[in-house]
């Protein structure tokens, strides 16, 4: 099994966290909601993206819902 990626959000692209998912790799996003800090999950199963954070699990078929999702939760650098 792959290495577990801990960044913080923003630190990697988008590209770079769908590179990661889809190389296996379990990727931990620390963000801060509500004035506090939480960790979310990201990870690939060969089939279903799935998005763990501490209120809900997010599941994505395909590749541009997950990175649809990346963008609008803030995990990632933005694209400017």
């Amino acid at each position: 099994m792959n290495e577990v990626l801990r960044v913080a959000a923003g630190e990697l692209s988008v590209d770079e966290i769908i590179d990661a998912l889809n190389d296996g790799r379990r990727i931990l996003v620390d963000v801060e909601v509500a004035g506090g800090d939480h960790e979310v999950v990201l990870r690939y199963d060969g089939e279903t993206y799935h998005c763990d954070t501490p209120t809900n699990l997010h599941r994505h078929s395909d590749e541009s819902g997950m990175r649809g999702c990346i963008r609008r939760m803030g995990y990632a650098a933005s694209d400017d």
